[in-house]
């Protein structure tokens, strides 16, 4: 058994002898009771400028490697979104690559892949007012939209910081997803992001209060629901995810992003639950997908008890400041083989501090997820000793 001495936040260093690692079964055939993505990060090019203010120098093998990884346990792949550092060192010019890149992989592949169009190539501090505003706003949209569709992929409207900047009333956030949606070829997800993943999206659709804001969102999905393929919402609040899931229109989704609360609200009860399109599925893709196999046979009780394995590993990636949570997902990525090296673009791997680190790698090897434990203890070794632990 290999052991490790690893930190606690109060400096002192315990033992930690890791779990044999634990085989998960790839799919005979494609997932059938639960539609889900894994909204994945990016891996940066070892000896390129990934510090901050840089764009980003992204290691496209080892990115698009990764992406294969998630279709081959019959997960989606959510592109170009929020976890792949969408306005956090990736810029609209890297993601539309990205997206055009992954694409094609998924073309080659037959997996299935949705990718976010935003606003990103906006520069905020330059945004007219008003109407004018409003109009660079769908103007920037429809260019990202153009660049997902023309790709192949599902289209995933996602939040615009531009639109929260400039909008002044729920009939603002009206008129433009009302026009995009007017506009869209295909049947779009729509992204509601709560302010704990990114601060400057509070008040989206034009309220604080979480219920008017509802409202509104609800408004827009039942004035066009046939344009709407489902909804992916991020607020850290599973009552609220139900009590929505059930005012949809019918043949609408509810693709939880409750990166907290996601073993009880993908399994539901019944009929009654949500898909997914979670960050957390980026780390723990082998253990989600072998869940849905479990739903897929019927077992929902099986399926509870490996996501249950995995949520205090997403309870500690997704804690505050939620911003980071990437770090720990390409922290893991890391451990697990997957990158040559511990980076992140924008050099955002310097977002959580060693003992936040050591215990990312206690609770992954917990649910079972580190598929190598001898790779995972050297290189923590490795990251252990760089960063002055004497271990």
């Amino acid at each position: 058994m290999t052991a490790l001495q690893l930190p606690r936040a109060d400096g002192t260093l315990v033992e930690h002898v890791l779990t044999p690692p634990r085989h998960w079964p790839e799919p005979a055939g494609p997932l059938r009771t639960r539609v889900a993505y894994a909204a994945v990060h990016v891996v940066p090019r070892a000896l390129g400028e990934n510090v901050p203010g840089a764009p980003a120098d992204i290691d496209w093998e080892s990115t698009l490697a990764y992406r294969r990884r998630i279709w081959s346990y019959g997960l989606g792949v959510a592109e170009a979104m929020d976890t792949a550092q969408r306005g956090m060192g990736v810029g609209w010019t890297q993601a539309a690559e990205l997206i055009r890149r992954s694409a094609s992989e998924a073309r080659a592949t037959g997996g299935a892949i949705a990718a976010g169009a935003g606003t990103d190539q906006l520069d905020l501090a330059a945004l007219p007012s008003g109407r004018a505003g409003l109009e660079a706003v769908l103007d920037a949209y429809r260019e990202q939209l153009e660049v997902v569709a023309d790709s192949g992929a599902t289209v995933i409207v996602m939040a615009s910081r531009a639109l929260a900047a400039i909008a002044r009333s729920a009939a603002d956030y009206a008129a433009v997803y009302g026009a995009l949606l007017d506009e869209a070829d295909a049947p779009v997800i729509l992204h509601w992001l709560g302010p704990m993943f990114d601060p400057l999206l509070n008040g989206y659709w034009g309220s604080e209060e979480v219920a008017a804001a509802t409202r509104t969102f609800l408004e827009i999905i039942r004035a066009r629901p046939e344009k709407v393929d489902g909804v992916k919402v991020s607020l850290l609040d599973a009552e609220h995810e139900i009590a929505l899931r059930r005012a949809l229109p019918t043949g609408v989704r509810l693709y939880t992003g409750d990166d907290f609360n996601y073993p009880g609200l993908i399994v539901g009860e019944g009929t009654d639950h949500s898909d997914a399109l979670l960050g957390v599925f980026a780390a723990i893709y082998p253990a989600a997908s072998a869940a849905i196999q479990a739903l897929d046979r019927d077992d929902p009780r099986t399926a509870k008890s490996i996501l249950d394995s995995t949520e205090p590993l997403g309870r500690l990636l997704f804690e505050s400041p939620t911003f980071h949570y990437k770090t720990g997902i390409a922290f893991l990525s890391w451990l697990n083989g997957h990158q040559p090296g511990f980076a992140m673009a924008g050099g955002l791997h310097a977002g959580r501090s060693v003992p936040h680190l050591a215990e990312v790698l206690r609770a992954a090897d917990g649910a079972g997820l580190l598929l190598d434990p001898d790779l995972a203890a050297h290189r923590m070794r490795q990251f252990l000793a760089v960063n002055g632990v004497r271990t």
